[in-house]
């Protein structure tokens, strides 16, 4: 039996596909209500304002691509380069730029410190780091060094992110996150044999 979502669910997952199709620009909350079949107020009252929903689309997102991750990293073998390249032809696919803009929008705003956006920031960076930790010690990463390999991880891919938004270059972002995976597996490859000598 299928089960029915929630209303906040719902109206976020409509958010989310409006987002997806059209970014957000400089859209109203009435206009948004509107395109997903809902009023303001039912908007208001469950996420409190326009930035709140917006905050929740960018969490909603980010979370559904840390379960993809994940779905990636449990395939049989699978390295974490190879987990990597995967998730870097998701996060990079072209449909997905106007929710990583309004993401990064948010992100700016949720750093200057404005009161709307800071929720952003929770698990902004450590629900990344947790799920990126384990893949790197499945992997074979030392588990001293774990974290700070997957918070570089994140640091490339994001920033590889928002060289991608702003010059659109799919070839040279994606010559330098192969680079990255090269000497990523390079360093892991050298460490095992390291450890293997007597």
């Amino acid at each position: 039996m299928e089960t029915v979502a929630a209303p906040r669910e719902r109206l976020l997952n409509a958010a989310v596909d409006y987002v997806s199709e059209h970014g957000i620009g400089d859209v109203s909350l009435r206009r948004l209500a509107e395109a997903i079949g809902t009023s303001h107020r039912m908007l208001i009252y469950h996420f409190g304002s326009r930035t709140g929903l917006l905050v929740a689309v960018a969490q909603e997102v980010e979370e559904r691509q840390r379960v993809a991750m994940a779905e990636l990293d449990s395939a049989p073998d699978a390295s974490p380069e190879e987990v990597g390249r995967a998730m870097w032809r998701r996060l990079a696919d072209e449909s997905l730029w106007p929710l990583e803009r309004s993401f990064f929008e948010l992100y700016g705003q949720a750093l200057q410190g404005r009161e709307h956006a800071t929720p952003l920031l929770e698990g902004v960076v450590d629900d990344w780091l947790d799920l990126g930790t384990e893949i790197a010690i499945r992997g074979g990463a030392d588990p001293a060094t774990a974290r700070a390999e997957a918070r570089l991880g994140l640091a490339v891919v994001r920033g590889l992110l928002l060289d991608l938004l702003a010059t659109g270059d799919r070839e040279g972002v994606d010559q330098a996150i192969e680079l990255f995976f090269e000497l990523s597996s390079d360093r892991r490859t050298r460490r095992a044999a390291s450890s293997s000598r007597p």
